[in-house]
């Protein structure tokens, strides 16, 4: 399913500063506020590791705006933000902001934790057309969001030459059988196979998509089709055709390996990419080789970070007000210098990786927001593992896929 996400052009104002200044200040939906006005604070969670000091320095341009409006960062981890919420929510103790990968929707609405986008229109004409489909649930839109992200094909450019990334699996596996042969001690290619974050690729074969093409189907996960099981079955035989029977395939461990420039290809994300690059690796991204029978790049799982405003929030306006300004061009070119992730909306970032990120999204689909997400999460880790190390594909597939049903 392609989309028709707009390029980012390649440049970062140096100056920070300057972004305190910008034209078009937000308004809030009650009118400007007084900087006479009684002071307001709006608790935004968030993670550490350059994303804190963003809703840090986000935050003062913001107050720069609005002097009586406070923005407060209070550390919690993105993945006990959801949980987290729930509890403190019921105790009156709740944030105004939090921050979630959008395939956690279907739990904040079916909860009532959060509320919808304020105007969805203007918003989902500024950010890309997949984050706007991300943050879409049952026809409306909810949160702001602040970043997009997919995985590629890293490839060291000392081990293989720009002319030789494979377009095809079939071509991947003939120059990696080589590969191996003549660099004992290396690998040719990693992932970590059993994250169905990743492996989900060899499943879309002729439009195959979990949960169906709009991700909403609860009963009919698809994952036991035939597209499925033909495509993994090939999941399986990569196991000895690309000589990975004894090779370590954690997240880690593949990281650990080509930042070690001992793996040539490997299937990750933006995410890695200082990383990489502090390691001293030469590298590029390209699109993930077709899959057997397909002719355009295998379709790869896209996530969305979002910002949302709370159910709890005593000010729901002003809350909004700033998760929006989060997705304006001066605080995405900001984010990316803190995190290095891919912008929302159509911005200049100063990145030579970006377009093969930005190619691959155009193949990508967004991860199902249903809450039927967590028993596949869940699942398919187990079933991939098991498939991986030789048990029937078929037999496999049609006990998750029995047990991911909504």
């Amino acid at each position: 399913m392609k989309k028709n996400n707009k390029i980012l052009n390649i440049f970062i104002p140096a100056v920070f500063s300057l972004i305190i200044f910008v034209s078009g200040c937000s308004k809030i939906n009650n009118g400007s506020v007084d900087a006479n006005s009684k002071e307001i604070h709006i608790r935004v969670w968030e993670s550490k590791d350059g994303i804190d000091q963003f809703i840090k320095d986000a935050g003062k341009a913001y107050t720069k705006q609005h002097p009586n409006i406070i923005i407060d960062f209070v550390n919690v981890a993105l993945h006990a933000s959801v949980d987290t919420l729930e509890v403190d929510a019921e105790r009156g103790v709740g944030p105004d902001i939090i921050p979630a990968p959008h395939d956690n929707l279907g739990k904040l609405v079916s909860k009532n934790l959060i509320i919808p986008t304020r105007n969805p229109e203007k918003i989902s004409g500024q950010v890309l057309a997949s984050c706007a489909k991300a943050l879409t649930y049952n026809n409306t839109m909810y949160g702001y969001p602040v970043s997009a992200e997919t995985y590629a094909l890293f490839y060291n450019k000392r081990l293989i030459n720009e002319n030789e990334v494979p377009k095809t699996w079939e071509e991947l596996v003939k120059w990696v059988q080589k590969f191996n042969a003549k660099n004992p001690g290396k690998v040719g290619f990693v992932m970590d196979v059993t994250n169905s974050y990743y492996s989900i690729l060899f499943t879309t074969s002729g439009g195959n998509r979990l949960y169906g093409d709009s991700g909403t189907d609860a009963n009919n996960p698809r994952m036991n089709t035939s597209e499925a099981v033909k495509g993994l079955e090939f999941f399986q035989s990569l196991r000895k055709s690309l000589g990975l029977e004894n090779v370590e395939l954690s997240t880690s461990a593949c990281d650990g390996l080509f930042a070690s420039g001992n793996a040539a290809l490997y299937i990750t994300g933006l995410w890695n990419v200082k990383p990489f690059e502090n390691a001293g690796i030469d590298f590029n991204v390209a699109v993930i080789p077709s899959l057997p029978g397909e002719r355009t790049p295998a379709a790869s799982f896209s996530g969305t970070r979002g910002m949302f405003v709370t159910a709890c929030s005593k000010h729901q306006d002003i809350a909004s007000d700033f998760a929006e300004f989060l997705i304006s061009p001066e605080m995405q070119q900001l984010r990316f210098q803190y995190t290095g992730a891919m912008p929302s909306i159509n911005t200049k970032v100063n990145s030579k990786y970006m377009s093969g990120f930005l190619q691959q999204l155009d193949y990508a689909f967004p991860m199902p927001s249903i809450p039927a997400m967590s028993k596949f999460w869940s699942e398919s880790n187990t079933a991939l593992y098991n498939i991986w190390n030789g048990a029937d594909v078929k037999t496999e597939l049609d006990i998750m896929n029995n047990k991911i049903r909504g």
